[in-house]
């Protein structure tokens, strides 16, 4: 698979202007965008409000969208050192174990996208991408907590000191927030645009189970089930089940959707604390009902389980401003039916450092990688929660519409399932982002200007009408007491 990869048009290119770079967050979007700026011959320093970066979470897919990169930022071999390496996908009714389709995964996928797909644990991805970042240059502050950007939007960060509870101020030449999707950046960006940004909780909620080999080896259908690099992907009403191997066929990682608590709904809306203590009684007691492979693994997981509520965003109307710009889950937060959110991230990074080994204006680089990426991430984003409907349909007339589809689309029909859809898949990987980038780098920036002189002039009306709005303001006030003043002179 690596002949097939190539390092066009990365490998040689480099920043135009070295710029002093800030980088809010150190999840898998800040660490690639400070690997690849840092790569490109920027000074880069990273602020991470944790005391240690450690390896939490669980599976993550990578896609060959994020495999292409990945290489280009000279990590893959590593990281595919540590993945795994999925044959098929095998897709099943909830209530048996009974095979509904197939869809071949490597290494046909590998050969028609050029770049390989995998699954990893995150933990992993984030270990490799902290190391590189590091040896690359890169200055990574822990204990950090960003309280906000400086109100023009220049590369001025006040954070506060976790430890000591002092803010201070970090400046540089531009910043990056992949503050995730509790972003304060974006937050703030949202609030200068006269734009409300909550989150909408979609009603589902999902479980992350590991489960290590060693609980499972008494088990012949489970152990077949770890050893044959397949993963599967159960649908049912209200919920599905997405799960395979990780780490070498040591444990097996499970993704379950199921309804959300709606006693739970509206306090969390409130504080957009989306991940509290799962009950494993009530988890065993939606899954019942479901096949027994995957009745048998529940079987196995621990007492102490999280649970995971998941939540839509509203789309914002910018993601840069001034010389700030957001990235990753700052500016598109995924839900995880198309496993894009990583990818996603790691494309907005590539694409940043891309535009400015174009240019020396910030401004201007800031202004095409909003435009390469902003429609892009948002139609894979709306995507995924069209996805969630199809998985989740209940049994009757549409869902059996929805299994006929998934049957014919093995011999040449359109897939319900956009994860396993092909044109959606040429879609989400079959771009080459960097690429496409600087080739179409002259048109990209004739846009960006006519956006740029466009945006001028809306801030230019807003402006007028809020000074109009004022005036009027005042001059109702003044009208006001000069008729008061009138009315007592009448009486006096």
């Amino acid at each position: 698979m690596e002949t097939l990869l190539d390092d066009y048009p990365y490998s040689s290119r480099r920043a135009i202007r070295p710029l002093r770079v800030i980088i809010i967050g150190a999840g898998i979007a800040g660490l690639c965008a400070g690997l690849a700026l840092s790569r490109t011959g920027h000074s880069v320093t990273i602020l991470e409000s944790v005391s240690e970066i450690t390896e939490v979470g669980a599976g993550i897919q990578l896609a060959p969208n994020a495999s292409r990169i990945l290489h280009r930022l000279g990590v893959l071999e590593e990281v595919m050192a540590h993945a795994t390496v999925l044959t098929r996908v095998s897709i099943r009714r909830y209530t048996s174990d009974e095979e509904l389709s197939t869809s071949a995964l490597m290494p046909c996928m590998g050969l028609k996208y050029r770049a390989p797909m995998s699954v990893i644990h995150r933990g992993d991805l984030q270990r490799i991408l902290l190391n590189a970042a590091e040896k690359s240059g890169c200055r990574i502050i822990t204990s950090r907590t960003v309280i906000a950007v400086d109100s023009k939007f220049s590369a001025r960060v006040k954070a506060q000191n976790n430890n000591t509870g002092e803010p201070s101020w970090f400046s540089g030449e531009l910043v990056v927030a992949a503050d995730g999707t509790k972003s304060t950046v974006r937050r703030q960006m949202a609030m200068a645009n006269g734009f409300e940004d909550r989150p909408v909780p979609t009603g589902d909620a999902a479980y992350r189970l590991l489960i290590p080999r060693a609980k499972i080896e008494h088990d012949p259908v489970l152990l077949q089930m770890l050893d044959q690099n397949v993963a599967m992907r159960y649908m049912g009403p209200g919920g599905h089940v997405m799960a395979y191997p990780l780490r070498g066929n040591t444990a097996y990682n499970l993704v379950l959707l199921h309804p959300a608590k709606p006693a739970g709904r509206a306090a969390r809306t409130a504080d957009d604390s989306w991940t509290s203590k799962g009950d494993r009684e009530e988890m065993l007691a939606f899954y019942r009902c479901w096949s027994p492979a995957v009745r048998r693994w529940l079987q196995h997981a621990d007492h102490d389980i999280l649970e995971w509520t998941l939540y839509v965003y509203p789309e914002i109307p910018r993601w840069t401003q001034g010389i700030v710009a957001l990235i990753g889950d700052a500016c598109h937060p995924m839900l995880p039916y198309v496993a894009q959110g990583a990818a996603n991230a790691m494309e907005d990074a590539a694409v940043l450092a891309t535009t400015l080994t174009c240019t020396a204006d910030v401004r201007l680089a800031l202004r095409v990688y909003e435009l390469v990426r902003k429609h892009r991430g948002e139609r894979i984003a709306a995507s995924a929660s069209a996805t969630a409907m199809t998985l989740h349909l209940p049994d009757g007339p549409e869902q059996r519409k929805r299994d006929e589809a998934i049957v014919n689309a093995s011999k040449g029909g359109d897939h319900p399932d956009k994860w396993g859809n092909t044109r959606w898949q040429d879609f989400m990987w079959g771009v080459d982002i960097m690429r496409e980038t600087v080739e179409n780098w002259d048109e990209l920036t004739e846009k960006a200007g006519t956006l740029a002189e466009y945006t001028s002039y809306s801030r230019a009306r807003q402006a007028a009408a809020a000074t109009l709005e004022t005036s009027l303001s005042i001059y109702n006030v003044m009208s006001g007491l000069f008729s008061s003043v009138l009315l007592r002179l009448k009486l006096w």
